[in-house]
Parts: C-alpha cells; structure tokens; sequence
C-alpha cells in the first residue's frame, strides 16, 4: 500500500495552473491573484493626516490660547495655513494643514468663541504621516492564499479597480451507484440517497473551485463511459466517486482504462483505501471511495490540495495544531488514521475527544467534528493523554 505522501506527490506531480482573468475588486473577495506582489504607485495615506478629532497646531506655541482660524473636514480641499498663535479646527482623516505638526484632541481641548485653549503637546502628536502604511514604490506581498477581505483593503487603498486571478478550476462531480437516488427521492427497498453529489460539490467550492454535479449513473459501463467522456469537455478535473475498486460492479476502473490511463492504489488510511487517479483526455481525474465519510476525507487528503495546486497554491490551507487525546480511540493498526474529533481548549492546551463513532458509514460524526486526529500506522489506536496533530476543519469552541 501506498502511503499518504506518496499518493499525494504522484498526483501533484504535473498539475497545470488554471488561466487568468480579471475582476473588480468588489467582486474578489474569495479568489487567488495570478501574482501576490503589487507596487505602490503612490504614499498610503497620500498625505499627512490627522488621527483624531480635534485642533491642528504648532507644538512650539503650546500650551497658549490660540485663535482658531477655521476647519478642515476629510476630504476638504480647503488650505488653511497654521501661523504662528493660530489653530485650525480638524476631523479625523482631514489633511493635516500647512504649518501644523501636532492635533490635539477636542476633549483636551477648552473651545471659546474663537478661541481654544490648548495644553504642552509633542511634534507628531495624532499626525498619521504620508506612507506610514505604505511608501511609494515600495513592493506589497500578500499572503499566497485567497483575497481575504484585509488584503482587498490593501489593494483598494494602492488604488487598485480590478485585479487579476486564477480562473476558479472547474471540477465535474460523478456518483455512480444502482442504489443511489437523489437527495428528497422517495426511496425504495435497497435505495440511499446520494450524499456524495452535494456534499463532494461543496467540497470544491470550499477548495476554491467551481463544481458541476454531473447526472448520477447506475452500475453500468456504458452510461459510465458517456458521462465521464461528457465531462472532459471545458472541465479541469473530474472527481468520482464509487466504482473504483475491484469488485464485479465496480465499473469506473476498466472505462477509465479504456478511454484514459488510470492507476487504481491502496492508500494506508483510515477512513478510505481504494484511491483512482489518472487522465481522461488529458483531464486529471480521482476516483473516490464510494463511502461517504471515505470520499470526504480522501478529497480533503488528495483532491482539496490538487484543486489548491491549480489556482497556484501550496498545501490544504487548513491548520495543524497538536491536541491531546481526552480518551481512547481505537483504529486500524495497519493504517494511518484520521479520526473524526472536537477539539477544545483544555488546562493543558488543546484536547481532542471522539465526535462520535469512528465507522466510515457514520457521516454525524463527521458533520459535529472540528478536526481529524492523526494518528500513526502500526498504532492501535490513540491513546488517552497523548500527543498528536490535529487538522482543523471549523473553530475552536
């Protein structure tokens, strides 16, 4: 059997990035920029500013009264220039006024007529200076993950409309499976309904693809085959799941044999052995396991990184915290497992406690899980009071 690593590398191995296109900037929120470093075509702020409500001042006449010769609003194009004994009545934002080096605050300030009393103040004092953020010229690198809406501040205030991203990739979802039926379908005797569709489709679009749940298929090569060569069409990759191991109804393997290259591998992790990769016309294609807590946690594994891969991104994006097992787990010893947990802060640090049964067909376990324990091959299960890593899929209560 394969393990985890190896899997992963054979599948990222020659990963084409997806195209660019370019969107406003109140519309990238959520996407990857083609690059993540932007210049500075200008100060951030463009000018001297101040911070605080109040006068603008020369801090070599305070403290004194000091004649008040006017206001400055944000934004206000208005001039004023601070002589000598003078004050210009600020708001927060507005740009600092000729011969002034310092604000003091409205509420240390004592306001009659046209006149304010001022105490001492330091030169700079609530002055926020030109490109105190950001200098001209200087080179803006953002992190190398989806537009977080701190980064789209950073971008609008170097003054930029639109930017350029990584076309979303497009990813077919196909459920195969006689027993299968769609969610909301009466069912009949041996029917399920189908969990994987909608559930793999919001997987993708949590990795930052685009999903299309393509019509599901009974146990039938030739339906197999029409929809699987449908999906090489305008798509980057195409993810079933079902089918893919050796049993006699389990036809995914030999169509995409026939029409592609595909290699079927045992994967040493729990939940989830059977793992297919290849191509279909050149399109990347996984075959997951048909269970469904199995098929969300090996695309957490193997296909949330190949979609990152895509739009130019390293890794799953998800944290990796150690946690401490609050009871006994029990596992396959031949397998690396990934429980299903909640993770909580402890006295001690994080603890990590089963969400439930740890069965690859309990999905509630899943859904009230925080993370996935790992924990090691050639270990029985883990143990009560160690150490292990915790992936986080949600926040810690």
């Amino acid at each position: 059997m394969r393990s985890v690593e190896e899997a992963l590398d054979a599948i990222l191995a020659d990963v084409r990035l997806t195209g660019v296109e370019t969107v406003s900037l109140d519309r990238c929120a959520g996407r990857v920029p083609a690059t993540f470093t932007f210049a500075a075509a200008g100060h951030v702020p463009p000018f001297d500013n101040s911070a605080m409500d109040g006068f603008a001042v020369r801090s070599a006449d305070a403290p004194g009264r000091l004649r008040v010769m006017g206001e400055v609003a944000a934004g206000s194009a208005e001039q004023w220039h601070v002589g000598s004994g003078e004050a210009v009545r600020i708001m927060t934002g507005a740009p600092m006024p000729p011969g002034a080096d310092a604000v003091v605050p409205i509420e240390d300030a004592r306001e009659t007529g046209d006149a304010v009393e001022v105490p001492a103040v330091a030169q700079g004092t609530y002055v926020r200076k030109a490109g105190h953020d950001t200098r001209a010229g200087e080179v803006v690198e953002l992190a190398a993950e989806p537009l977080g809406p701190a980064a789209v501040a950073v971008l609008a205030s170097l003054g930029l409309g639109s930017v350029e991203v990584r076309r979303r990739p497009r990813v077919a979802i196909l459920s195969t499976g006689d027993e299968l039926r769609a969610p909301g379908a009466e069912l009949a005797h041996g029917q399920i309904h189908d969990a994987n569709g909608p559930s793999l489709a919001a997987a993708v679009e949590d990795a930052g693809g685009e999903a299309t749940i393509l019509p599901r298929v009974g146990d039938d090569a030739a339906a197999i085959e029409q929809q699987v060569r449908a999906a090489t069409r305008q798509l980057d990759m195409l993810v079933v799941s079902g089918g893919v191991s050796v049993g006699r109804h389990d036809h995914v393997r030999d169509v995409m044999e026939r029409i592609g290259h595909l290699d079927l591998w045992r994967i040493r992790v729990q939940p989830g052995k059977p793992l297919a990769y290849g191509t279909v016309n050149g399109l990347p294609t996984l075959g997951l396991p048909g269970n469904p807590v199995s098929a969300l946690v090996t695309f957490e594994l193997f296909a949330r990184p190949l979609v990152r891969r895509m739009l130019g991104l390293s890794g799953t994006g998800r944290v990796t915290l150690p946690a401490m097992a609050a009871d006994r787990m029990p596992k396959d010893p031949d397998r690396r497992a990934y429980l299903r947990v909640i993770v909580t802060r402890g006295s001690n640090g994080l603890e990590a406690r089963s969400a439930g049964g740890q069965a690859s067909s309990q999905l509630r376990p899943l859904a009230g899980a925080n993370a996935l324990l790992i924990v090691p091959d050639g270990e029985p299960a883990a143990e009560a009071g160690r150490t292990y890593d915790a992936l986080l899929l949600g926040a810690i209560g």
